[in-house]
């Protein structure tokens, strides 16, 4: 099982090229942003579960350009999201986001993805959360058209575009993962993505759900598990965990967990 950490990369933590030279120097296998573009004042400082919401939210670095600065910086680290709100994205754009960076770093990105909590956020986005599911299937299925066809076309119901021509391709294609713990994200895995990046805190279920997973994929479904602790790894690997993400503090210099 590899070990990579994640975090809110604001402009008061470390930049992004030190921190990942730290981490790649202290054995990590990656590192991954998370991303909100911003929080409506409408919606207040309040969390998904009712609750306060961490001032860290509200102060992020856009993911794709802090992580062309740690890429650039390191040698082996594995960068990605976790995740990109691809309901926020026009999947043109993102799309050659993604292959440049993959491209530029050497093949080295992964792409967790999810559909949104924040309902003025997506709102502001031109997003309706009643159908942010459906467009993100539609988005990532677009953006694999355009990362393999040499004329790429796309009809959904949502997103819709005839034969266009776009480089660069990446190479490789990057995996896909969907994050989330509900109860329709394997269906979501299943369909249009090659792995899962949950974060459920009961890790007997976690190791249940995993294993039903695969059963129905009939394949080794990549999982990435954010929200890892140094204590829980033996666990985590158990419970068939690929990658496990650690998650540290959004301070000037975060303390990085030993992992040897």
């Amino acid at each position: 099982m590899d070990v990579g950490a994640a975090i809110f990369l604001t402009g008061d933590v470390q930049h992004p090229a030190q921190l990942a030279q730290r981490l790649e120097a202290a054995g990590y296998e990656s590192l991954m942003l998370t991303e909100h573009t911003h929080i409506p004042v409408s919606a207040g400082m309040v969390a998904r579960d009712g609750g306060p919401l961490a001032e860290h939210y509200r102060r992020t670095h856009d993911p794709f350009v802090a992580l062309a600065f740690a890429a650039a910086a390191t040698e082996r680290l594995v960068i990605g999201t976790s995740v990109c709100l691809v309901t926020e994205h026009d999947p043109i754009v993102l799309a050659k986001v993604i292959a440049s960076l993959q491209n530029l770093s050497g093949g080295r990105f992964v792409f967790g993805i999810g559909a949104g909590w924040n309902k003025p956020e997506l709102r502001n986005h031109g997003t309706d959360p009643a159908t942010r599911h459906g467009l993100m299937r539609e988005r990532i299925e677009a953006m694999r058209a355009l990362w393999t066809a040499e004329e790429a076309e796309y009809h959904g119901k949502q997103v819709d575009f005839d034969p266009i021509w776009q480089w660069p391709k990446p190479q490789p294609v990057p995996p896909v993962l969907v994050g989330g713990n509900g109860p329709r994200v394997e269906d979501r895995v299943l369909r249009y993505a090659d792995g899962w990046m949950p974060n459920m805190p009961d890790l007997g279920e976690l190791r249940e759900r995993v294993a039903a997973l695969r059963e129905r994929a009939g394949r080794q479904v990549h999982v990435t598990y954010y929200g890892a602790k140094p204590e829980t790894l033996a666990q985590l690997r158990e419970a068939g965990v690929d990658r496990a993400l650690i998650v540290l503090e959004s301070v000037p210099e975060p303390p990085i967990p030993s992992i040897q």
